[in-house]
């Protein structure tokens, strides 16, 4: 039996959280899971809160032979370095410009005072 630790995804349309789960990797996304060993919750502002992870868990199954997706990877990877880049603040607010007065309205070539 292979083994995977995988995302599984709950949540609704356009607000998605996901269960990080040890799963048979021949069961669909959604199925049933051997176990859940964490979250994420990608909507979170503070990226080190989205995840949160058992990593004894991760340890003991990666022991027996589990292999962990490519997110998943990342993720653990994340969580063990604390390294999750660094925060950008916002761009800072600007007064609204305002808009450019039309230019003077030149009279025509043929109506030139003599």
């Amino acid at each position: 039996m292979a083994v995977r630790i995988r995302m599984k995804r709950l949540g609704r349309t356009h607000r998605p959280f996901y269960r990080i789960c040890v799963m048979d990797q021949r069961k669909a996304r959604d199925g049933q899971a051997i176990e859940e060993i964490g979250t994420y919750d990608p909507m979170v502002r503070d990226k080190s809160k989205r995840v949160t992870l058992k990593l004894d868990r991760v340890e003991h199954w990666i022991s027996v032979g589990a292999q962990p997706s490519e997110r998943v990877a990342t993720l653990i990877r994340k969580v063990k370095e604390n390294d999750w880049g660094e925060v950008k603040s916002p761009p800072p607010m600007q007064a609204p410009q305002a808009k450019a007065a039309p230019a003077a309205e030149e009279a025509p070539a043929g109506d030139a005072a003599e």
